[in-house]
């Protein structure tokens, strides 16, 4: 209170006696409030679980007006751009398979050909990425952190299930808030091989076998017709391979390199980064090869 009344008295002073026009004491103001809305809008830097909203009253509500935006012209303006990947995994007497493409779009743009979909949380974790980029790599960031932090207080490495309750958890307070995310979290505990699904409202399925992206639909063709639980490791990692190249053969949004992991019980494993382009060649040489006989 006193501060503000000497800093009315001071400018009414400099007023009169005609200070103003070299002292400009209203940017002084403003430049005191900056430390103050800097510290308001990046509270992730000191709490990365807490993210910035902007000031509505209630942003759920308020963020979801953006997509009906209309330009000067009253053009609609798309906000929500559509979103494309194909990730896949499964479960079988191996372990656990997972393959993803490598294409990041905003809209009918390809941003990126080398997107990796597939985040090394520990040596015992993996997670995909499906949805917004931004989200799930920040996310899974914070997942990572949170991850490492059980493992120095608990001695031990947190569990699948553990895991993929906290990263559900975590991005459940943002519901309804614009999120874009559908993640598959996989790896290998004391209980064996798990894998769950998580995505940006919240939902937790365990299962043995996902594949989640707008290319999913064609993976997913694939995976029903060669899959079976007695695969060997060879069948396994060509069968995740193909399926992520016939949806990258149907699908606009899913391109790039196909990338493959094996999740065992000595941890994950890189199996093969293959060009999708090349997968193409190899597979009609081999179509072809076979008609002939």
């Amino acid at each position: 209170m006193l501060y503000a009344f000497s800093i009315h008295i001071n400018m009414a002073l400099a007023e009169v006696c005609g200070l103003n026009s070299y002292v400009d004491f209203n940017f002084l103001q403003e430049k005191d409030k900056l430390p103050g809305e800097i510290e308001k809008y990046t509270r992730n830097f000191t709490n990365n679980v807490q993210l910035a909203v902007p000031p509505y009253i209630n942003p759920a509500e308020s963020l979801a007006q953006l997509s009906a935006s209309t330009d000067e012209s009253g053009k609609h303006l798309k906000i929500q751009f559509d979103h494309g990947t194909t990730t896949l995994g499964f479960q079988y007497q191996g372990g656990i398979i997972l393959a993803v493409d490598s294409r990041a779009t905003g809209g009918q743009f390809i941003g990126s050909q080398t997107m990796k979909k597939i985040v090394e949380i520990n040596d015992y974790l993996l997670g995909t990425l499906a949805g917004g980029a931004a989200d799930c790599v920040y996310w899974d960031r914070v997942l990572a952190k949170q991850c490492r932090m059980y493992e120095l207080r608990n001695r031990e490495r947190i569990s699948i299930a553990a895991a993929s309750k906290l990263l559900s958890n975590m991005v459940y307070n943002y519901k309804g808030m614009g999120l874009s995310m559908g993640m598959m979290l996989a790896g290998w505990d004391k209980r064996g091989p798990g894998m769950y699904y998580i995505d940006s409202e919240g939902t937790r399925t365990p299962g043995k076998i996902f594949s989640v992206g707008s290319g999913s639909i064609y993976a997913f063709g694939v995976l029903d017709s060669g899959y079976h639980w007695d695969l060997t490791d060879k069948e396994a990692y060509e069968l995740g391979r193909r399926a992520i190249y016939h949806a990258t053969h149907r699908d606009a949004y899913s391109g790039g390199i196909v990338r493959v992991y094996h999740m065992k019980s000595t941890g994950w494993v890189h199996i093969s980064d293959e060009d999708c382009k090349d997968l193409h060649y190899m597979y009609q040489e081999q179509k072809l090869a076979g008609s002939s006989k």
